[in-house]
């Protein structure tokens, strides 16, 4: 297997280059932030610390956070450091819980995001031969235009598809050979429900990689998009308010998602202490940016739980790797005091014969006790067996939940279709408590 490194000279970088690189880029980004962003003047001022305060990668845990709260009290331009005549292109969140989140980009920010982007599909497998095609939603949602930013970077041709239509997705994969898949990846298993019903053999495609991203997945889940569309699947990382797609992605290895530590400062802390935590432990990642001109972040707290990996990886890149991300501090659920996040369920449930990848959690309150019911598509065998064997088959399903999670749920079997299907991220779950 080839292994091709879009950038090696920054991707492959001795560990106290990386850091000389980092702590440079760093105190050039405070002083601009410092400058002309009043949200971070005030909190610098606020803690009696000043950019030339900073004189190590250490300092950094000195720094105030940033969180998507401040970006919403400075809608929609306060968080830009540069006039916005500079900033060519604006992106934002959906919005859905209040006010969007607005990010700006200059020239420059765009060509570092493409590269950033082609860094991590070179990484997956994709050349200039390939023909990509953009299943995700165009329009200020970063996702789309970071692949598509990035696959014209590295020379292959890009079909912005969009996303929807799944019918037609099948058909531009055959007519076009397609030989790249960019979506999140539920909808990938949503095409693949969809080929198998229109009775679509996944060999005769000329798919070979898949950029699944946008939300958590299992390997589990990896492994089920990797048999039924015959592709290697990877996962890529990435946030509007830090760039977008580009922050982390997956080589070929597929042994953690290497973190572009030239454009970005991880740290790992308990999201309750707010406590930096040392190499390898689990907690949530926090991201400073240090190559971004027009909306520099400074220890923004993501909410995604992961930890990090600083061993050379084997394909040479020498950058610190993220494991897959866990949930999210914040939309972690907790049942009867146990954290439970979805992946962990469908990590379950894609392992057991029977079981479809598309289920739904539904949390209550009954009285003062939370309960977790779980919908799970099964297989229309499954679903019109005799009662006895459905029963046997369910009580197995939640036995095995159980000793996973370490708390019980209750699981009820339905059809095969009946849950609603997604075409961006999927709706898992379901919270009717009022916390």
């Amino acid at each position: 297997m080839q292994n091709i490194i879009w950038d090696p000279q920054h991707e492959c970088m001795p560990r106290d280059e990386i850091e000389q690189l980092q702590l440079e880029r760093l105190q050039a980004t405070l002083n601009r932030a410092y400058k002309n962003v009043t949200c971070y003047r005030t909190k610098f001022n606020e803690r009696g610390i000043v950019p030339e305060d900073i004189t190590s990668l250490a300092d950094l845990a000195k720094l105030p956070f940033t969180t998507k709260e401040d970006l919403r009290l400075n809608y929609p331009y306060g968080m830009f450091a540069v006039p916005l005549r500079e900033v060519v292109r604006i992106h934002s969140s959906s919005g859905t819980t209040g006010k969007p989140t607005v990010v700006g980009y200059t020239k420059n920010d765009l060509k570092i995001w493409s590269n950033l982007v082609a860094r991590f599909m070179t990484a997956a497998g994709v050349t200039p031969d390939d023909v990509v095609q953009i299943a995700f939603g165009y329009g200020l949602f970063t996702g789309a235009f970071g692949l598509h930013y990035g696959s014209e970077t590295i020379g292959a041709a890009v079909i912005p598809m969009s996303g929807g239509n799944t019918d037609k997705q099948i058909m531009i994969m055959q007519d076009y050979k397609s030989t790249v898949l960019v979506c999140t990846p539920s909808y990938a298993v949503n095409i693949a429900d969809r080929m198998e019903k229109m009775g679509i053999d996944p060999k005769t495609l000329s798919l070979k990689v898949g950029l699944f991203g946008g939300e958590p997945w299992s390997e589990a889940m990896r492994r089920e998009i990797e048999s039924r569309l015959h592709l290697s699947a990877t996962d890529n990382y990435g946030l509007s308010e830090v760039i977008g797609p580009g922050v982390a992605g997956e080589c070929r290895c597929k042994c953690g998602m290497h973190i572009f530590e030239d454009s970005f400062i991880p740290e790992i802390i308990d999201p309750e202490t707010c406590e930096v935590l040392p190499p390898g432990s689990v907690g949530e990642l926090v991201l400073t940016t240090i190559s971004k001109e027009a909306f520099p972040m400074i220890r923004y707290r993501t909410r995604d739980i992961t930890s990090l990996d600083y061993d050379v990886c084997e394909c040479g890149r020498t950058m610190v790797r993220m494991k897959k991300t866990m949930g999210r501090s914040d939309d972690m659920l907790i049942i009867k005091g146990v954290n439970v996040f979805p992946s962990q369920i469908e990590e379950v449930l894609v392992a057991i014969e029977g079981c479809e990848p598309h289920y739904q959690l539904v949390v209550d309150r009954k009285g003062a006790m939370d309960t977790l019911e779980v919908s799970i598509e099964v297989t229309e065998h499954i679903f019109f067996d005799e009662m006895k064997k459905q029963r046997a088959f369910l009580e197995m399903v939640e036995k095995k939940i159980d000793t996973v999670l370490g708390v019980g749920v209750a699981v009820k079997l339905v059809e095969p279709n009946s849950l609603p299907r997604n075409e961006g991220k999927a709706n898992r779950v379901i919270d009717r408590r009022r916390l």
